[in-house]
C-alpha cells in the first residue's frame, strides 16, 4: 500500500475547506477511499472531545469527557496509541465488537498542543506502524488548516443547552440550581443579564444573585425592588397567563406599563419566560442594555432552559420534604432521635449542654382523656418550649413524652438557667416538666453525658418533679 499516496489524497483538498469541520469531513472521507478502518475526528469543544466527521463504524461516540478513553488519553498526552490487543487496553471504547487493532495520533493545534485526535479502528489485520506514521502525517496537515480556520468550531446553542441541562439536573441546592440556570440563560441567550423570580410564601420573589450582578442586572433587581411585590406579581402573571414574551428591537411602540420598571433600569431587550406551574409560578428575565432582536429560536431554547430548571427545582425540594419527613417527628414537628444522635455526637467539650426533659403526669393524661387529649398536651408543649429556647437552642423529641435540648453555653450555670425557662414555659401552659442537665466532658461518650442527664431528671422525679438538676461530676 501506497502510504505515500494515501497522504496527497488527504490533504489535497485541505486548502480548499472554508470550514474546520468541512476539512475534518474531507479528511475521513480520503482515508475511508484506502482502508476498512473505522475513522473519526474528535475535536475539543468546552473541554469534551466532540466527533466532528466519522465513517466505518455502526456507531461512534457524540462527546468523550475529558481523558476518557483512547481518545481522551491520546488528547491529554500528546502522545499517539497503537494497541494491538484491545482487549488488553483499559480505555478501549466499545465502539464495534470485532476490533483488533487501533491507531490513534493527536491533531496538533497552536504550539503543539492538541486540539483533537484522528482515530482508526480495524477489524481485520492492517500494518499499525505504518499507519500510526500516515495518520501522524495527515493529523499534522490537518490541524494547520484547523488553526488556519481559527480552531475547533465554537459550541453550538443546543449545545450548550444540552451542557447546562446536565449542570441543571445534577445541583444539589437550590443556590447552585440559581446559578446554573442564570448561566445557562445568559450563555444561550448571548444576553448579559439573567434574573430569575421564584414563588415565595407572600409571593414572587427575586431570587439573591449567586455572584457578582453586573451593572444592569443590579439596576433591574433594584427596579423591580422599587416596583414592589404586586408589580412583580403582574409581569409573572402575564408570562404565565399569556406564554414567554420577547422584544423586536424597535424604539417605538413603548413598553407596557407592567414592563416599565425595567425599561427605566435601562433594559432594552427582554426576554420573559415563565418557570414552573401555575401554582408555584416563577419566571426567567434574560435582558441586556443593547437593543437586539432575539430570534424565536433563542426564545425556544429558553422556555426549554426554564423548563429543565422548574423540574431541577421540584426535584430539590420533593428531596428535601422526604428528608424533612425522614428526619421529622409526625406529631410535633420535632426533629427526632437520629439527628438527635448525630448532634450530641459533635457535642463540644464544656460547652455543650444536654438537657433531658420529661412531662410530669403524662400517663394520667393518656389513661383519663385519651391519646388525642395527650398528642394535643405534646403539641402544646413543643410550641412552648421551642418559645422559651433561645437562637441556635435545638429541641427533639426522643421518645413518647421525652424530650431533649442541646444548647451552647460557658458555663454550667447559664445551661441551668436555660433548663429553669423551659420549666417556666411548661408552667405556663398548665404543665410541669422535670429535667436533667450535663455538659460532656473532654472524650467523654456522648452516649455516657446523656446516661448523666437522664439520672439527673430521674433525680428531680423521685424529689417531687417540677424541676431542674445538674448532673454530677
Amino acid at each position: 500500500m501506497d502510504h505515500d499516496q494515501i497522504i496527497c489524497a488527504g490533504t489535497a483538498r485541505l486548502p480548499m475547506a472554508s470550514t474546520v469541520t468541512q476539512a475534518c469531513q474531507w479528511t475521513v472521507a480520503a482515508l475511508a477511499q484506502s482502508t476498512p478502518a473505522a475513522i473519526s475526528v474528535l475535536l475539543e469543544v468546552h473541554d469534551q472531545l466532540r466527533c466532528v466527521a466519522a465513517t466505518g463504524s455502526w456507531q461512534v461516540f457524540s462527546t468523550v469527557g475529558p481523558a476518557t478513553g483512547v481518545v481522551g488519553r491520546v488528547h491529554a498526552t500528546g502522545r499517539p496509541a497503537v494497541i494491538t490487543d484491545l482487549g488488553a487496553d483499559p480505555d478501549h471504547l466499545p465502539v464495534r465488537p470485532d476490533a483488533t487493532g487501533e491507531v490513534c495520533v493527536p491533531v496538533p493545534g497552536p504550539a503543539g498542543r492538541p486540539v483533537g485526535v484522528l482515530d482508526l479502528l480495524w477489524n481485520q489485520p492492517a500494518d499499525l506502524t505504518a499507519w500510526r506514521d500516515t495518520a501522524e502525517r495527515l493529523a499534522e496537515q490537518l490541524g494547520a488548516r484547523i488553526v488556519a480556520l481559527g480552531g475547533p468550531p465554537a459550541e453550538t446553542r443546543s449545545e450548550k443547552l444540552l451542557r447546562h441541562a446536565a449542570a441543571l439536573a445534577a445541583a444539589d441546592t437550590e443556590r447552585e440550581l440559581r446559578h446554573a440556570a442564570c448561566t445557562a440563560a445568559r450563555e444561550v441567550s448571548t444576553l448579559s443579564t439573567a434574573v430569575l423570580v421564584l414563588a415565595g410564601p407572600s409571593g414572587p420573589r427575586l431570587c439573591a444573585p449567586t455572584n457578582r450582578p453586573d451593572e444592569l442586572e443590579a439596576q433591574v433587581r433594584a427596579a423591580l425592588a422599587a416596583a414592589g411585590p404586586e408589580a412583580l406579581g403582574r409581569i409573572v402573571d402575564l408570562a404565565h397567563r399569556y406564554g414567554a414574551g420577547y422584544t423586536l428591537g424597535e424604539a417605538e411602540p413603548p413598553a407596557t406599563d407592567d414592563h416599565a420598571p425595567l425599561t427605566r433600569a435601562g433594559v432594552r431587550t427582554l426576554v420573559a419566560v415563565p418557570v414552573g406551574a401555575a401554582d408555584d409560578a416563577g419566571l426567567l428575565l434574560v435582558a441586556d442594555a443593547r437593543r437586539l432582536r432575539p430570534d424565536p429560536t433563542t426564545v425556544n431554547l429558553l422556555e426549554l432552559l426554564a423548563g429543565q430548571t422548574g423540574s431541577a427545582l421540584d426535584r430539590l425540594r420533593t428531596v428535601a420534604r422526604l428528608r424533612e419527613r425522614a428526619s421529622s417527628d409526625p406529631l410535633t414537628g420535632l426533629r427526632h432521635t437520629g439527628p438527635f444522635g448525630e448532634r450530641i455526637a459533635a457535642a463540644t467539650p464544656g460547652r455543650t449542654a444536654l438537657l433531658a426533659i420529661d412531662v410530669d403526669g403524662f400517663k394520667t393524661v393518656n389513661d383519663t382523656y385519651g391519646h388525642q387529649a395527650g398528642d394535643r398536651l405534646l403539641v402544646g408543649l413543643a410550641r412552648a418550649l421551642e418559645g422559651a429556647l433561645r437562637q441556635g437552642d435545638e429541641l427533639y423529641r426522643t421518645g413518647g413524652d421525652e424530650f431533649a435540648a442541646v444548647i451552647e453555653v460557658n458555663r454550667p450555670e447559664e445551661a441551668v438557667r436555660v433548663a429553669e425557662r423551659l420549666t417556666a414555659a411548661a408552667r405556663g401552659i398548665g404543665r410541669t416538666i422535670s429535667v436533667g442537665v450535663a455538659l460532656p466532658y473532654p472524650d467523654e461518650p456522648a452516649g455516657h453525658a446523656l446516661h448523666r442527664a437522664d439520672q439527673a431528671l430521674y433525680r428531680v422525679k423521685r424529689e417531687g418533679r417540677d424541676g431542674v438538676r445538674l448532673a454530677a461530676a
